[in-house]
């Protein structure tokens, strides 16, 4: 199954801490049982987690490949990304987070420019920080997922956030409350749309959580590519969210 034009997808959120990146890898594990040529972009630089979290230590990243876009070195994209399986490619966060500062806008609208020509989807983690790199990120995207949780705090610059896209007009953006994400607060579904003033689009349920999250890392393991898990409730959800937009 293949896409005649390739959905880019970015996964945000609107503070640290809201399990977007788990978020990201569940959507590629979706995406791969659905035989999508996927590519996940970890454009969150300073601290990107996808690559460490599929075991892919080895090989270049994004700052790499600016450097050789700069410096007329650059031969073809499957020379930077790694490859996880038959469906999904990671191109990494830059392993050293100096090397941050050089990775420049312009570049990362022409990757994701011609990304968008080589595969079926390009699914994009970020951080939550609204720089130069995160807005053209947004204007390059088809939908956009915050992931927020029903941490008070969240939900306010959520509520922010979505005035922003209002003034915009901008409607391609879409909110999933992460419940599996354990915290303190616990507002029902009706209290955090009060807060927000938004629709919650989709909900991944408490029962989500993985008390043995790590042992999927550490094999370097997606959790909806898990026989298991895959049959469960969150997962289901993260294949709705993938249904949705690819049918768009």
């Amino acid at each position: 199954m293949a896409l005649k034009k390739a959905k880019m997808i970015m996964v945000t959120s609107v503070k640290g801490g809201t399990g977007k990146s788990t978020m990201v890898l569940n959507l590629a594990g979706i995406l791969s049982s659905m035989q999508l040529k996927t590519i996940v972009v970890d454009l969150d630089l300073y601290s990107g987690v996808i690559a460490p979290s599929l075991n892919l230590t080895e090989g270049s990243d994004i700052y790499t490949l600016c450097e050789d876009m700069i410096n007329n070195r650059f031969d073809q994209f499957s020379n930077y990304v790694r490859k996880y399986n038959d469906y999904i490619d990671v191109l990494a966060a830059p392993l050293d987070p100096r090397s941050v500062s050089k990775v420049k806008a312009k570049y990362i609208n022409i990757i994701l420019t011609r990304l968008r020509m080589q595969y079926d989807v390009v699914l994009i983690d970020t951080n939550h920080i609204i720089d130069q790199i995160n807005l053209v990120t947004l204007d390059a995207s088809d939908v956009i997922l915050y992931v927020v949780t029903n941490d008070l705090m969240d939900l306010r610059n959520m509520k922010t956030m979505a005035s922003i896209y209002k003034d915009m007009s901008k409607h391609n953006y879409k909110i999933i409350l992460n419940e599996a994400r354990l915290n303190n607060t616990c507002y029902t579904t009706y209290d955090v749309k009060n807060i927000i003033g938004e629709n919650i689009d989709y909900i991944l349920p408490k029962n989500f959580y993985r008390k043995n999250i790590e042992d999927f890392v550490y094999d370097g393991k997606i959790m909806t590519l898990d026989k298991n898990v895959s049959r469960s409730k969150g997962a289901l959800v993260c294949k709705a969210i993938i249904d949705d937009i690819i049918k768009r």
